[in-house]
């Protein structure tokens, strides 16, 4: 039997989100998130949580988005602000102790709100990148936490067999905008086939409600709101709900 977390990132983000992921876990099959603990809907998130005690709550650690929670991460951030996505895809430098201080404090927040999680991933995917991973480590060390597994040194931490990135793209209107090289039918049939026969999978989605914080600071707008209603109503969730060789988890039960 394959286990399964169904995942969607971004969590804390707003209210929209916070209500996209709620709806996408109390009627649908989702059944993990991951908390931004520096955003302004993290009390929102954090009261949901309290709601729904068995949906599995992750550190969304962020280093792209919003502020910083620390003032002496002068490396990480442009005035206020965090640095963008685009100064780590390149070559960059930055202080691994103030990234270290700042993932910390974030992990503290959630802790220190009555929410022990689950596991590590990273907004904009950002632990997998150069040395951010040793940080990720080690912070995952210390707590005793999973982490998602696409990055180099996933051999040092827990993780999940299998890591699915494409799912998103169930929420695309436009095949055309599409990243998956086949139909989707062709997809999710193949993805069917892997989560019965994986012993353990993370599946990433981004189920969220439009509202004018996220139409505001995000360009990933209509798919998500797409796959919230992908995760409740498809086909593809009605099989998952019903297939007797797939189990649905957290990853609190790995």
């Amino acid at each position: 039997m394959g286990k399964v977390i169904m995942n969607s990132d971004d969590f804390g983000y707003s209210r929209g989100v916070n209500y996209g992921i709620i709806d996408a876990y109390q009627l649908g099959i989702l059944t993990s998130t991951t908390l931004m603990a520096n955003m302004p809907g993290f009390d929102h998130a954090v009261s949901l949580k309290k709601a729904f005690p068995n949906l599995g709550v992750g550190v969304h650690l962020t280093l792209t988005c919003g502020q910083p929670l620390l003032t002496n991460v002068g490396t990480l951030t442009e005035g206020r602000l965090f640095r963008s996505l685009s100064f780590y895809r390149e070559g960059f430098e930055i202080d691994c102790d103030e990234l270290y201080q700042e993932w910390n404090a974030q992990i503290q927040k959630v802790y220190r709100a009555g929410i022990v999680p689950t596991h590590l991933d990273s907004h904009h995917h950002t632990h997998s990148f150069g040395k951010n991973q040793e940080v990720v480590v080690a912070l995952a060390q210390k707590y005793d936490l999973p982490v998602r597994g696409n990055f180099q040194l996933a051999n040092k931490v827990q993780h999940t067999t299998y890591f699915e990135p494409l799912f998103d793209e169930v929420g695309v209107d436009d095949r055309k905008d599409s990243l998956l090289k086949v139909d989707l039918h062709v997809y999710l049939e193949g993805l069917l086939r892997k989560l019965r026969r994986t012993e353990s999978t993370e599946v990433m989605c981004h189920a969220a409600y439009l509202d004018q914080s996220l139409y505001r600071q995000s360009s990933f707008l209509y798919p998500r709101l797409n796959q919230v209603e992908f995760l409740i109503h498809s086909d593809f969730a009605k099989e998952v709900q019903g297939d007797r060789h797939i189990e649905l988890i957290t990853y609190g039960d790995l």
